[in-house]
């Protein structure tokens, strides 16, 4: 097996993740990972060897979910109100219903602040890749994680949104169900 093969089928938890964020729907994720990789690897030769192909792809994934929103094809507002009654949690379950409500706000957010946060916080691009894949400033990118990460401090009440609860993002889609990551 070639090794852009074997480093693309690599990303394939990374961009599930990536994409479960953007988008909120796990079937729809499935299938940007599946157009993401069709062209990556439609693209190979366009792939320049030694650069980030984790970004590169991250990159193709993104430009197509948004092409996709524009298009509005099979576009919509997932929101999810569930909501658990206090007594029939138990004490072990906390930590799971915190990070619930974790992944409840952070749909919440605006895309580009969602996305920004994610891309930096969860899959752990630097401030320059998370611009490039997005194709803004450095500065832009770091505003949007800023704003993000106050506004599910306010939200969930001054909790912790540093490297802590990034992790328990990573390992969560927007729907609360745990996700495997490479």
């Amino acid at each position: 097996m070639s090794t852009f093969k074997t480093d693309l089928m690599a990303l394939l938890p990374n961009l599930r993740a990536f994409a479960r964020s953007l988008c909120g729907d796990a079937t729809w994720a499935d299938d940007l990972v599946q157009e993401a990789i069709m062209r990556a690897w439609a693209n190979r030769d366009k792939y320049q060897e030694g650069t980030n192909l984790k970004a590169w792809v991250f990159t193709i994934l993104r430009n197509y979910f948004f092409n996709e929103v524009r298009k509005k094809k099979r576009y919509r507002e997932t929101s999810s109100e569930e909501t658990v009654p206090e007594n029939a949690v138990h004490e072990s379950q906390l930590n799971n219903l915190h990070l619930k409500d974790l992944v409840k706000e952070l749909t919440k957010l605006p895309p580009d602040q969602r996305e920004a946060l994610i891309l930096t916080s969860v899959d752990g691009f630097s401030y320059d890749e998370a611009a490039e894949i997005c194709g803004c400033a450095v500065g832009t990118i770091k505003s949007r994680v800023a704003r993000a990460r106050r506004e599910l401090e306010d939200k969930l009440g001054g909790a912790d949104i540093g490297p802590s609860a990034a992790g328990a993002m990573s390992s969560a889609g927007p729907d609360g169900q745990l996700l495997a990551r490479g």
